[in-house]
């Protein structure tokens, strides 16, 4: 079993899910309940106590499917997007709809009529999906009500790093997953995730499974990624780094020779490996 797969199994000593009968061992087993994320943001905490750390958060809409409901209002579950296990505030979750519309802007509103002055009814982060039942002028009306800025849900263009470097400046936020704030896997994974391809959540599991390995001659080029022990970077250029780090708190550019070099002297080590999607 990887290091990681703790973070992706959803097996518990009392509890597992009916897939994996036969697999692990448990007292029980459940087939789990087809949910959606409802809450503009979701966090995920890998257990149930109200101060453990965030350890990734879920978009709106994004699927997840539930094993337990808790008498605490937690529900404990597996996102679909990149499997992770853990415990979501119940009440940010809804009853599963068909697919929808990816919103294409860095953070969006839905807002209660076709008007830019009409109450904002909630918030939406850049991937978030949404189902659209049609068009009302500028703004794309949503099955069950509210309305998006038609901009805001327009297909992503450009190559996954272009998308990456709109978050430039962005605070960092462990765990955290848009615009709000996010954290270095995050950067790298949402990037992807825009560019069409998907990714794991966290950096050991990026480092074991994107891409291929570079060997040590093999010149940088835009889109590679750079691993330390516990942090990734994305290269712009040959030269540029491009990662949300906890020394600026913020997604910053920055020359890789500097980065690597204070990396290094703060205590984070030498690069560990450098991978190409």
């Amino acid at each position: 079993m990887s290091s990681f797969a703790a973070r992706l199994l959803p097996a518990r000593p009392d509890l597992a899910a009916e897939a994996l009968r036969g697999k692990v061992e448990a007292a029980r087993f459940a087939a789990g309940q087809p949910m959606r994320v409802t809450a503009s943001l979701l966090d995920l905490r890998l257990t149930a106590d109200p101060d453990a750390e965030r350890a990734t958060q879920l978009l709106h809409g994004e699927r997840f499917t539930v094993y337990e409901a808790r008498p605490d209002g937690l529900a404990w579950g597996q996102a679909a997007l990149d499997g992770y296990v853990g415990y979501v505030a119940a009440g940010g979750l809804g009853a599963p709809q068909g697919r929808g519309v990816r919103v294409s802007a860095i953070w969006s509103h839905v807002y209660a009529a076709p008007s830019v002055r009409a109450r904002v009814e909630t918030e939406l982060p850049f991937l978030a999906e949404v189902p659209v039942a049609g068009t009302s002028g500028g703004y794309a009306r949503l099955r069950g009500g509210g309305h998006v800025p038609r901009p805001h849900l327009e297909p992503v263009a450009g190559d996954w790093v272009a998308q990456a470097e709109r978050f430039v400046g962005v605070p960092y936020l462990w765990g955290g997953r848009s615009a709000r704030g996010l954290d270095c896997s995050a950067l790298v994974q949402l990037g992807l995730l825009a560019g069409g391809r998907e990714a794991p959540r966290d950096s050991d599991m990026q480092e074991a499974l994107l891409g291929h390995e570079l060997a040590a001659d093999v010149p940088p080029r835009r889109g590679d990624l750079v691993f330390w022990k516990g942090h990734v970077g994305i290269m712009r250029d040959a030269e540029t780094l491009l990662h949300a780090n906890g020394f600026h708190m913020a997604v910053v550019s920055e020359p890789f020779a500097e980065a690597t070099a204070r990396i290094e002297r703060i205590g984070g080590g030498r690069v560990t490996r450098r991978r190409r999607p």
